[in-house]
C-alpha cells in the first residue's frame, strides 16, 4: 500500500505543547473509503443481502456518506499522525487529542491534532563535569571485619549458668505495656541478642545484665516500632538463655570451610577482592546518578506539566495499591519504616513528585542524548538486558522474552536500553576521580565489579626492537 500524502503545519502553543493541523486530500482517502464499506458491510445484516455483501449505496441509505468518511479517516489516523509528526520531527509524550475540523465529501480533510512533546534544549559539554567517588582501594580493616563476620556465622554457643555480662549473648523474651494494657505488635519471642550491642529499645542493656535464664526485669523506654512507635511504654525482658559465643579459630581448616580456598592467605585475598568489587559496583552507580544530577542542574527547559502530573497520580497510585496490599496506611508504613526519611504523608507525597519530576527529566535528557548520538540496540543488548531482567524476577530467559512478547514490552524494553547506553556514554565522558584524588576509568570496571585489562592500541602492541 502506498503511503498517503498529508502536508501538515505546526503551531507552538508552548514550550512543551504543540497544534498539528493535518491537510488529506480526499483522493488519498479513496482506498480507505472502499475498505470502510466492507468493514460495515461485514457488521450490518440486511434483508435480502448476504453479510459482507450489501451495496455501497444502501450503506449511504442507511448509515449517511458522513459515517463511512468518518469510518475512513479513523482507520488511517494513526499513520496519517505518525506520518506528521515525523515530517515535523516532533517528540511526542502522550496520546494526542485529535479533532476532525472539516469533514465534507470529495474535499479536503483536516484534522487538528494537540500532544505534549519533548522541548528543546541544549546539554551541556559532558567533558566539563568532574564527578568524585569514593575511593574502592579496601583496607586491612574492612577485611578483618568481613573475617569477623564470617567467623560469628559459624560460631557455636556455650550455655552459661551465670549471670549475662556484656558481650554475652542472650536469648530473650520481652512484652510491652501501657497504663497495664499489652501493647498490640509490640511482643517478641526467642530473640537473640549482644549484651551491649544497642540497636533496639534504650534501656535493654541496662536491664539484662545481671540477670539470669529465667528472671525477668520491667523498664520504661521508648517504643521504635509499630503503631505505636515514639511512645513510652513499660518494657518487661525476660532472659531464656545466657550463652557465651566462640569464634573458630582461623586457620587453614576454616578457609575450607567456609570459602572456595584451600589456605586462609587465598582466603584473605578473596574477601579482599570482593570487598574491592563492592566498592567499585559502587563507584559506578555513584559516578551514574552524579553524572545525570549535573546535567539536569545544567539544561533548563519547561516540563511538560500534564505528563508530570500522570505520571505524579500513577506512581502515587502504585504506591498506594502496594501498601494496601501489605496491608498499610501511609501513615502506618512512614511509622515502621526504617529506612524512608519522610516524617509526615505530605512529606513522604511530596518525595514521590520531587523523584518523579527528576525522572522523567532524566528521561527526557536521555532520549535526547540518543538522538543526537544516534544509539542503537543489537539483538545481544536485548539478550542480554532479557537475561538480566530475567534473574531479578526469579524467571528463565525464555519466560522473561515470552512475557515481553505477550504484554508488547519491546519498545519499552529498548528504550530502557538505549537510555542505559546513553548514560554509559555520558560517564565516559566525564571526569571521575576518586577520594583519593585518582583518575578512575570506569570502561574497566565489568558489571561484576571486577577489572578489565586495559585495551592496548594496535599500534604499541607487539613492537620489537630490530636486530
Amino acid at each position: 500500500m502506498k503511503e498517503i500524502q498529508v502536508p501538515s503545519t505546526v503551531e507552538q502553543l508552548s514550550p512543551t505543547r504543540v497544534k498539528l493541523t493535518i491537510s488529506i486530500p480526499f483522493e488519498e482517502l479513496t482506498p480507505a473509503i472502499g475498505k470502510a464499506y466492507k468493514e460495515i458491510a461485514r457488521n450490518v445484516n440486511l434483508p435480502g443481502f448476504r453479510r459482507g455483501h450489501v451495496p455501497a449505496a444502501l450503506i449511504d441509505q442507511r448509515y449517511g456518506r458522513l459515517a463511512v468518511l468518518q469510518e475512513a479517516v479513523n482507520a488511517q489516523l494513526p499513520d496519517i499522525y505518525n506520518q506528521a509528526i515525523a515530517d515535523n520531527k516532533l517528540h511526542p509524550l502522550a496520546q494526542p487529542e485529535v479533532d476532525i475540523e472539516k469533514l465534507e465529501d470529495g474535499e479536503t480533510v483536516e484534522l487538528t491534532a494537540e500532544v505534549d512533546v519533548r522541548p528543546d534544549f541544549t546539554l551541556p559539554d559532558p567533558a566539563g563535569i568532574t564527578v568524585r567517588v569514593d575511593s574502592a582501594v579496601v583496607g586491612d580493616e574492612a577485611v578483618n571485619e568481613r573475617l569477623d563476620l564470617l567467623r560469628q556465622r559459624f560460631a557455636t554457643f556455650k550455655e552459661l549458668d551465670r549471670a549475662a555480662a556484656k558481650n554475652d549473648v542472650v536469648v530473650i523474651d520481652m512484652e510491652a505495656s501501657q497504663d497495664g494494657v499489652e501493647v498490640p505488635d509490640a511482643d517478641s519471642k526467642g530473640l537473640s541478642y549482644v549484651v551491649g550491642a544497642g540497636g533496639l529499645v534504650d534501656g535493654l542493656d541496662k536491664a539484662v545484665t545481671g540477670l539470669s535464664a529465667g528472671q525477668s526485669k520491667t523498664f520504661k523506654t521508648t517504643l521504635v516500632g509499630g503503631l505505636h512507635a515514639g511512645e513510652k511504654a513499660d518494657v518487661t525482658v525476660t532472659v531464656v538463655h545466657v550463652q557465651q559465643r566462640e569464634l573458630p579459630a582461623v586457620n587453614d581448616d576454616f578457609a575450607q570451610m567456609v570459602s572456595e580456598y584451600d589456605t586462609v592467605a587465598e582466603m584473605m585475598a578473596g574477601l579482599r577482592d570482593g570487598l574491592e568489587r563492592i566498592e567499585r559496583v559502587g563507584q559506578m552507580t555513584s559516578a551514574r546518578d552524579q553524572v545525570i544530577d549535573a546535567i539536569i542542574e545544567q539544561t533548563e527547559f519547561e516540563m511538560p506539566q500534564s505528563v508530570l502530573d500522570a505520571e505524579v497520580e500513577g506512581n502515587r497510585q502504585g504506591i498506594e495499591d502496594q501498601l494496601a496490599r501489605a496491608g498499610l496506611s501511609v501513615e502506618r508504613y512512614l511509622a515502621e519504616s526504617t529506612d524512608e526519611t519522610a516524617k509526615t504523608p505530605d512529606e513522604f507525597w511530596a518525595g514521590v513528585t520531587s523523584r518523579t519530576e527528576r525522572a522523567l527529566r532524566a528521561r527526557l535528557i536521555l532520549d535526547q542524548v540518543v538522538e543526537d548520538e544516534q544509539i542503537d540496540v543489537t539483538q545481544e543488548d536485548l539478550s542480554e538486558f532479557i537475561v538480566n531482567k530475567a534473574m531479578e524476577d526469579g524467571m528463565t530467559p525464555d519466560q522473561e522474552a515470552q512475557h515481553m512478547m505477550e504484554h508488547n514490552h519491546m519498545a519499552e524494553w529498548v528504550s530502557e536500553i538505549r537510555r542505559g547506553k546513553a548514560v554509559d556514554l555520558l560517564v565516559g565522558r566525564v571526569l571521575v576521580k576518586d577520594s583519593d584524588g585518582r583518575k578512575i576509568d570506569l570502561s574497566l570496571i565489568s558489571p561484576d565489579g571486577s577489572l578489565a585489562a586495559p585495551v592496548v592500541a594496535a599500534s604499541s602492541a607487539g613492537k620489537s626492537k630490530k636486530k
